[in-house]
């Protein structure tokens, strides 16, 4: 495809959209590679599957691929979907929780999320899902952004409480966060601060060039 053998010179745009929560989506192909964009930052397939391939490794490839149950909150392009189904070779249930339902269109469309067997894929806000949702599991990702803008909520007692309680023990939770600011590093030691001994925490800054991740192993 002449696209992707250009892309490897400069990228080439092969898809915009506006939306009302990512405001602008776009796909192109970007050395080679396609890849889902907001305005000012990588939303799949580019850093950010590095970002959070790393964080899987962290975690073990193998012990992934014996767990039976994964929560993905926020999908965008579902690049780490693919990660865990294409790499991982995780043949266990995925749910993936997207707000965005056109995010979710161009996923279907440019990256085959809609052919992968063992995926359900919800349009929800994550709050409310994870209010609602009765199940437990053994791994869950939790990457929702807004263009470079994570919620609130998201380092708020009442969603890290109800996170927690999802988890099955010896389970983990896979958080990225985007560190720019001061204020942003010191909200992250709060977080970090939140889990008592009965979690084992890992920050893993300065992942890619502006995102920290975060590994928690529910022990008991």
């Amino acid at each position: 495809m002449f696209q992707k053998l250009f892309s490897f010179f400069i990228p080439v745009n092969v898809y915009k959209k506006k939306s009302a929560i990512s405001k602008s989506l776009e796909v192109t192909w970007n050395n080679g590679q396609l890849v889902l964009d907001s305005e000012n930052t990588n939303y799949s397939y580019g850093s950010l599957q590095r970002i959070l391939r790393k964080g899987l490794k962290y975690i073990g490839f193998e012990r992934i691929r014996n767990f039976e149950n994964i929560l993905v909150l926020g999908v965008a392009g579902g690049s780490v979907i693919k990660t865990l189904t294409d790499e991982i070779k995780f043949t266990g249930k995925i749910t993936g929780v997207e707000i965005d339902e056109n995010v979710v269109e161009i996923a279907k469309r440019y990256f085959g999320l809609d052919v992968i067997p063992n995926l359900e894929l919800v349009i929800d806000d994550a709050f409310e899902f994870v209010l609602r949702t009765k199940e437990k599991y053994d791994l869950i990702i939790i990457d929702i952004f807004q263009d470079t803008t994570m919620p609130n909520f998201l380092f708020e007692d009442f969603f890290i409480n109800r996170i927690n309680s999802l988890l099955n023990l010896n389970g983990f939770i896979l958080f990225n966060t985007m560190v720019i600011t001061k204020h942003q590093e010191e909200r992250n030691l709060l977080y970090k601060s939140k889990f008592n001994g009965n979690y084992s925490l890992r920050m893993y800054p300065k992942v890619e060039e502006h995102n920290e991740l975060f590994t928690i192993k529910k022990l008991a």
